[in-house]
């Protein structure tokens, strides 16, 4: 990149980041601060305080950075501090640590106290940040931990009571929609699943894409059609991939829409299979508005997980609908683009296409 391109790049998320500033919008809150050189002071994007002039602000990408220049945190909106989207998604993810140790789904009231909230709060705040209710969540992960007992114990009444289910009466009444199939055929590894999918050309490349009777479970980017519909089979052996028909063509339109306008933002129904924890971290990526980017680092704070930067990583490296769910957007702590299952040149190129919409 050129010493002009990268100084209009800078410009452009300057004007990115103050009409974030304007605005207070309180979902840009850890991904920026910015610095007021009359007062001295930084603040996150959505300090309630009155706005500086701009020709007086500064941006600085990191509280550290903002003290090494000699700015000192606002005390209003404590930009030093946890914000009020990390100390929620501390309790949400508290939450789910709650729901995950337990062997039965605690009531919603227990984990609106231990949250310190009312049930009604706890639980719109909680679909908000998880992606989901404190019920589906609880149902997921219950599921999660049936598939793992059914390949464990010796029978499946085991498995079901093991999981959690204590009717095993209740359990077979859902047993469709909780495995997809009865438990036997789960067990025997036989799962008759099928998936359509259909290839699409675009600016990239190829671009997959396969659905589910759910929905979209997964988009693909590569140079080689034949290795993108290898890597769909190594994704699901057991299914039966075939052909999508005519109606099945409008998915790979949306998906080819998404690589060469990526700021648009296509609403897919999608059939995402992963881990609970999988399942945050895809939901804060889809929070990410188009031209802007976010690091590991702030997603981890986002899921109210710090700690787990490379379990953020790998989360994104599982992403099964890529462009759907924006893992491009996500970046190291420096800004540096890393590593991107579908090609680093072609983040690069979805991200500059974003940037300059």
């Amino acid at each position: 990149m050129t010493r002009d391109m990268t100084e209009t790049h800078s410009l452009d998320l300057d004007d990115a980041r103050w009409a974030a500033v304007v605005a207070r919008d309180v979902r840009h809150d850890g991904a920026f601060f910015y610095c007021v050189e009359t007062t001295g002071v930084y603040c996150r994007p959505s300090c309630p305080s009155r706005p500086a002039k701009r020709a007086n602000v500064r941006f600085c990408a990191t509280v550290e950075a903002a003290e090494a220049q000699g700015f000192r945190p606002c005390r209003r909106c404590r930009p030093d501090a946890p914000s009020q989207q990390e100390r929620d998604a501390e309790k949400i993810a508290s939450a789910c640590r709650m729901i995950e140790a337990a062997e039965a789904p605690p009531p919603l009231a227990r984990l609106a106290r231990a949250a310190g909230l009312s049930p009604f709060h706890f639980h719109r705040l909680f679909k908000r940040i998880a992606g989901v209710t404190p019920k589906a969540y609880a149902e997921a992960h219950r599921r999660e931990r049936l598939r793992g007992k059914l390949r464990e114990v010796q029978t499946v009444t085991e498995a079901i009571y093991d999981s959690g289910y204590h009717s095993s009466a209740r359990f077979y009444a859902t047993a469709k929609e909780t495995l997809g199939m009865t438990a036997s055929a789960y067990r025997a590894g036989a799962p008759r699943e099928t998936i359509r999918f259909a290839i699409g050309q675009s600016s990239l490349g190829a671009v997959l894409v396969a659905a589910s009777e759910k929905g979209v479970c997964a988009i693909s980017l590569g140079d080689d059609p034949e290795e993108l519909l290898r890597d769909l089979q190594d994704r699901f052996p057991r299914a039966t991939l075939i052909g999508g028909d005519e109606s099945f063509e409008r998915y790979v339109a949306a998906a080819v829409g998404m690589v060469e306008r990526p700021q648009t933002r296509v609403d897919l129904p999608l059939d995402m299979r992963g881990t609970a924890f999988q399942q945050r971290v895809w939901a804060a990526l889809r929070d990410i508005p188009a031209g802007e980017t976010a690091s590991y680092a702030e997603i981890a704070k986002r899921i109210g997980a710090p700690k787990a930067t490379r379990a953020v990583a790998g989360a994104c490296a599982a992403n099964p609908v890529s462009l759907a769910v924006p893992c491009h957007r996500v970046v190291r702590s420096d800004g540096a683009l890393s590593g991107y299952y579908w090609g680093v040149e072609r983040k690069r190129a979805l991200l500059e296409r974003e940037r300059k919409s």
